[in-house]
């Protein structure tokens, strides 16, 4: 498994553009027999390396990175080529004003109502119960919160609204009148961000949090009442002095998700 800086650097070099902006063109190029270990070992790591970090530097992020990371992305695919993505960058001080308007809105995450869509179950059962509840837990321990400090928690959940300090901010929309079928669509330019960002050496946190605040969020980045607020992303440099950003989230083994049909 390639690791670290090399890692970085030749996964970089992978999702190079040249100077059509066209993304990976030699590697899309190659044929299966001609893709080597390191090669492999280079996407595996910028996968599993992903996580959601929740502490970030405030070290700036160059615009024309941003856009690289972007135009990669958006090889996602898409049914049809819809390509149905929207995405509002802010940083500085338009970054700040969307976090106190939403800081200042005077609602609370737990009573805001999901009023554009709806992230999770309104019950939740087994086995999501135990998983949700064992990554919240494991969070709060790194943290030092016990499970009574409704306080302290609702403090690091209100973290989320100035993007756990990182520089850069999304907001990811979606067109009101697609079907399902175009959210999976969406996710999937939200996993290639998140990759993409780890080729260059950034690590992401997306975040749900934002959707039910989308009236807070609408007027300052002056988004069209036609575009759904699907979530934010936060996007930096890891502030590996954090004691949240040692918290690993486990996955189920390959045995509980996955049927061979023979």
């Amino acid at each position: 498994m390639a690791t670290g800086i090399a890692c970085r650097e030749m996964l970089s070099y992978a999702l190079r553009l040249d100077e059509t902006g066209r993304a990976c063109e030699r590697l899309a190029m190659l044929s299966p027999d001609m893709i080597t270990q390191d090669e492999t070992a280079i996407v595996d790591d910028a996968i599993t390396s992903r996580r959601s970090v929740r502490a970030f530097l405030s070290t700036p992020v160059p615009e024309e990175t941003i856009r690289d990371i972007l135009r990669v992305a958006s090889r996602a695919p898409s049914g049809t080529n819809m390509q149905p993505w929207k995405v509002y960058v802010v940083t500085g001080e338009r970054k700040q004003a969307l976090s106190q308007a939403i800081l200042d809105s005077g609602v609370r995450p737990e009573k805001i109502e999901w009023d554009e869509y709806r992230y999770y179950p309104d019950q939740f059962f087994e086995p999501y119960l135990t998983r949700r509840r064992a990554v919240g837990f494991a969070l709060y321990n790194l943290l030092g919160i016990g499970r009574r400090e409704v306080e302290r928690m609702r403090a690091q959940h209100d973290r989320n609204f100035t993007f756990f300090d990182a520089p850069v901010g999304m907001i990811f929309t979606i067109d009101r009148r697609l079907n399902v079928g175009s959210w999976i669509d969406h996710g999937m330019f939200l996993q290639n961000i998140m990759i993409a960002a780890r080729g260059r050496g950034l690590h992401t946190c997306p975040q749900a949090a934002f959707a039910p605040y989308h009236s807070q969020i609408r007027p300052i980045l002056g988004i069209p009442d036609e575009e759904v607020v699907v979530c934010g992303m936060a996007l930096g440099h890891e502030d590996t002095t954090k004691p949240e950003n040692d918290l690993r989230s486990e996955r189920a083994p390959v045995e509980e998700f996955v049927t061979f049909v023979r």
